[in-house]
């Protein structure tokens, strides 16, 4: 029996943005990070939205959610209009399933799905990029610097200037390479 391996996750702070980054490098070799339905119910169970499973065709609607929000958070980073598919997608998912948003004692909102379906859990996902879209969460949405990536993310830090969807991958990547890129010069110059 062979075990497949499969790209990590990426987790980031915010649900939906973390949602876009199951497909990342989308402007270089892309990775898809949820590539069959099992991978989707792993990636839930990690932001503890707990699926019983997932089908082909769930997993299908998955990633139509993903790309709508990587194309309406993008819009938004653009300061474009919105695209009227992408808006569509968002308000089907947010409304078809039966997750409702408690608080919990620490102060902290948390989402109760109503079943364990996959489309209560894409309807959680929806609901958080509706809140990051629309300018309901301080901070704003912007879009990553590297050129192979380019993915859309939501920037709360303190200054709203983050350049890198993740420090540790992109961030890191590209001051690495200006870093060789600076050693070549350097040595190239000498002699």
């Amino acid at each position: 029996m062979t075990v497949a391996h499969f790209p990590e996750f990426r987790i980031g702070q915010v649900l939906a943005t973390s949602f876009t980054a199951t497909l990342t490098e989308r402007f270089g070799s892309p990775v898809e990070r949820i590539p069959v339905p099992s991978r989707l119910v792993d990636w839930l169970a990690v932001h503890q939205l707990v699926v019983d499973s997932c089908t082909e065709l769930q997993l299908e609607r998955a990633r139509e959610l993903r790309e709508s929000i990587h194309a309406a958070a993008t819009a938004v980073a653009e300061q474009g209009p919105l695209p009227s598919s992408a808006v569509r997608v968002l308000n089907r998912c947010s409304t078809r399933g039966g997750a409702v948003v408690t608080l919990a004692s620490d102060g902290r909102r948390e989402w109760r799905l109503g079943s364990a379906s996959v489309e209560d859990a894409l309807s959680v996902i929806a609901a958080d990029a509706i809140d990051i879209i629309s300018g309901e969460r301080d901070g704003k949405m912007a879009l990553c610097a590297s050129p192979t990536c380019q993915a859309a993310f939501f920037d709360a830090s303190r200054s709203r200037t983050r350049r890198w969807c993740d420090m540790n991958t992109c961030g890191n990547r590209e001051k690495k390479a200006r870093f060789l890129a600076n050693q070549r010069k350097k040595s190239g110059s000498v002699g």
